[in-house]
Formats: C-alpha cells, sequence, structure tokens
C-alpha cells in the first residue's frame, strides 16, 4: 500500500486552494479570489505527526451548471473522490450552508467513504456559533478552520488520520522484488508488462489511455518472487486530453512509493519529451531504485552509432540518473526482454547494500587525502567521521566540523569516490552533513 490519500472538495471560492496549501506547506495552488481558478486537480504531500498522505485538490464542484469548464471540474473532483481514502469537504461560514454544499454532502455520503466537513473563515473565536448550521448536512461534527490564518487545522487532521487505512505490511514477503513500471502514455508499457510475464496479463492498444489502474501481478522467475507493478501512463497537466488520464498521475506516484525498481520507459521512435523527465523525477525524489527501458527500439532506423547517440542524450536530458543503467529493447519482438531482470536483482541489492563503518571511514580519509575538503575564509572543512544511516536508498552521514563548509561539489565528489568503490549502480547515493557535537 501505498500513502494513504485525502481529497479537498466544496464548492468554488470556499478557500480549497489556501488549506492546500497550508497542508502541503507550499504555494503550489493558484489562490484567486475567482470562482473555478482551480481547474485542474493538483498533487501534493501533506505530514502530521508522524503521518504521511497524498493531498488532492479538487476544481469547485458546481451543481446544475451545463458549461463545459464547470462539467469537466466536477468530473476531475469525482475522480479524485473516488481515489481518495478520507474527503475533507470544506464549507464557508460567511455563506452558510447553500444548497450547492447540501448537494455535495448527499454525493459524498453516497461514496461510502470518510468524509470530514471543515467549516472554513471562522477567523476568530467569536465567529464558532456560525458553524452549529453546518451539522444539517448530515456529516457529522463541523470542524471550525481559518486557512488565512492557519487555525483549528490540528484538530481536523486529528479527525483525518483517525479515518486512514490500517498499514498492511505484511502482505508480500521481505525478499519479493515490487517492480513499477512508469511512463507517459504509449511507450508501450502495457506491452512490456506481457512481455517481462510472457503472457497477455494487461490489455494493450494503440490508444494512449488505456490502463486505467496500476495492477499488480505476483510471478516468480529463477527462483526470485517479484510484484510487477503496470501503472497508467502518466500525462502532462494543462492539456486537453482524455480527461481519466488526469489522475494517473496520482497513480503512477503511488506506485513508485509502494516499488523497490521502477522501470522508466521512453519511447525509442519518439525520443525524450519534457514529460519524460518529470516521471523519472518522481522516482529519484522517492529514492527508488531506477533502470531507462528505451522501448519500440526495433522501430527505429539505426546505424553503428545510433544506441550510442541516444545514450550520449539521455545522460545529456536526465543529469541527476546518471547511475541509472539503460536498456533498449523491444516488447513487441521481446528483443532484449530477457536482460530486464537480472538488471532488477543487481538494482534491488544495490539498495540494500551496508557498508561497514571502518571501510566507509578509510576510504573517506583517503579520498580527502587525494583531493583536501575545501576551505572558506581561512577555515577548512574537517570530516571526522562517516556511517550508513539507512538504505533503500543508501544513506551516508558525515559528520564534520562545519556544515557550512560543505560544497555541493565536494559532497559530490565523496559521493563519486563511495560509488567507484561498491557498485551502488540503478539506485541513487543520499549523503547528508552534520555537526560533529
Amino acid at each position: 500500500m501505498g500513502l494513504p490519500v485525502v481529497a479537498i472538495v466544496g464548492r468554488p471560492n470556499v478557500g480549497k486552494s489556501t488549506i492546500f496549501n497550508r497542508l502541503i506547506g507550499e504555494r503550489l495552488a493558484i489562490v484567486e479570489d475567482m470562482p473555478g481558478v482551480t481547474r485542474d486537480r493538483l498533487y501534493g504531500k501533506g505530514e502530521w505527526l508522524t503521518h504521511t498522505f497524498h493531498v488532492i485538490d479538487t476544481g469547485g464542484i458546481e451543481f446544475g451548471e451545463t458549461n463545459e469548464i464547470l462539467t469537466q471540474m466536477r468530473y476531475q473532483a469525482e475522480l479524485a473522490i473516488d481515489e481518495a481514502d478520507v474527503i475533507i469537504m470544506i464549507a464557508d461560514s460567511r455563506t452558510g450552508v447553500t444548497d450547492a454544499d447540501t448537494e455535495l454532502a448527499r454525493m459524498l455520503n453516497r461514496t461510502g467513504k470518510p468524509v470530514v466537513l471543515a467549516v472554513n473563515k471562522v477567523d476568530n473565536p467569536e465567529m464558532r456559533a456560525d458553524i452549529y448550521g453546518f451539522y444539517s448536512l448530515g456529516l457529522g461534527e463541523p470542524f471550525p478552520i481559518s486557512g488565512a490564518h492557519g487555525l483549528g487545522l490540528g484538530d481536523m487532521l486529528e479527525e483525518v488520520v483517525k479515518h486512514f487505512p490500517e498499514k498492511n505490511e505484511d502482505e508480500y514477503s521481505e525478499d519479493v522484488i515490487r517492480v513499477s513500471i512508469i511512463g507517459r502514455p504509449n511507450v508501450g508499457k502495457s506491452s512490456l508488462t506481457n512481455a517481462i510475464l510472457g503472457e497477455e496479463r494487461v490489455i494493450v492498444s494503440d490508444v494512449a489511455g488505456t490502463t486505467r489502474d496500476a495492477i499488480d501481478t505476483p510471478f516468480e522467475r529463477d527462483g526470485q518472487s517479484y510484484i510487477l507493478i503496470d501503472t497508467a501512463g502518466m500525462r502532462k497537466r494543462g492539456k486537453v486530453y482524455e480527461s481519466t488520464e488526469k489522475y494517473s498521475v496520482m497513480r503512477a506516484m503511488r506506485a513508485i512509493e509502494d516499488s523497490d525498481v521502477v522501470l522508466v520507459v521512453i519511447n525509442g521512435e519518439e525520443g525524450i519529451i519534457e514529460q519524460d523527465k518529470k516521471i523519472a523525477g518522481y522516482a529519484h525524489e522517492a529514492g527508488r531504485g531506477i533502470m531507462i527501458v528505451v522501448n519500440k527500439w526495433d522501430a527505429v532506423e539505426k546505424d553503428d552509432k545510433t544506441m550510442q547517440r541516444f545514450t550520449e542524450l539521455i545522460r545529456e536530458e536526465f543529469k541527476y540518473l546518471d547511475y541509472a543503467p539503460i536498456l533498449y529493447v523491444s516488447a513487441k519482438s521481446r528483443q532484449r526482454v530477457h536482460t530486464i531482470l537480472p538488471k532488477v536483482n543487481e538494482i534491488a541489492q544495490a539498495q540494500t547494500m551496508r557498508v561497514p563503518t571502518s571501510v566507509l571511514n578509510d576510504l573517506v580519509t583517503d579520498a580527502t587525502i587525494r583531493t583536501p575538503p575545501p576551505s572558506d575564509r581561512g577555515k577548512r572543512l574537517k570530516i571526522n567521521y562517516a556511517t550508513q544511516a539507512t538504505v533503500k536508498p543508501p544513506t551516508f552521514i558525515l559528520f564534520v566540523n562545519d556544515p557550512e563548509l560543505m560544497h555541493f561539489s565536494y559532497e559530490r565528489y565523496i559521493e563519486n569516490k563511495i560509488r567507484e568503490a561498491f557498485v551502488f549502480e540503478g539506485t541513487p547515493v543520499r549523503i547528508w552533513t552534520r555537526k560533529k557535537t
């Protein structure tokens, strides 16, 4: 199971975007005093105490309107509701209960999902009396909040996290490698899934966006157990396209969180586009093992330098993924598909590799002798001690005299030395600098 998903819904202009920004801690949604500004659903990550969760901001739901944009917004909101584990319905204390609120509450009640009712714009204690009318919506106790001042959000979130699904950690055993296949629509993810599995498990068609859902398929190969997660194609926001595709980004993000190794699939015929970089960026930030798979390679006209040129292009465009191996395959003809799983095994091992502290410190000492650390205003960086904190991804802590003196380029140098000594192919390596206490 990935992180729980919380959807924020409400009619236009009740302050959903402000609440969304409060929950994710940054201004992602455009906040404007105009109904219907949030056209598109937006995703972010929120935290409350020990809980981390996804947040979806929806366009305001208008009932009884036939305008095309409003119809789309309502459809988007319905998709978000469908995707959510918990729904926060926002109402406005200043307008009181409206017909649209009543209609929306009815719709939410029918979903059978937990709904937390928050009444926004209660900016001072005297206004708390304004919330009692909202009991009539039949959604239980209304929580008075102020998005503008950040008041009451703690009580609201306390209620939200009570409804999160139980963590189901024991679904699969530890040694199962979870692999997700991500990429924008029509790069051949479903065909690749079928080619790896050696059977027609997933509907394949030439229509972009056929795969509606992330599908988990357990299988075994050469004594190793895997789960293959095939995600819906991720599409760029803001384009006019088949609207069910809109929540595929969330699906893919959940799939990435559920995986150990992510196959980022690129269409060899089309080359690399901006969206490919965004998709790979999600996996990199999540610290997952990554392999770049160039599909439809059989359809590319080639000379003896084609693969080399394409590899150079990938390295140029995906600078932050210089650790990720690149495979050229054809799901259609099954060319080189057999090389994917052995590489997945290597990446999964690299993700969980632990370096003994004594070996790590010898390596860091040697690296600092070869290239002394930088100095600033006569003060030189000194690395006193190094240790590995966690795996998945391998994360190292360097205890130093002054973290301010650690320059990005020197951190990168240490990372490269660690990579040279231990094969961390296909996995990000994180380095944190801490002040020696």
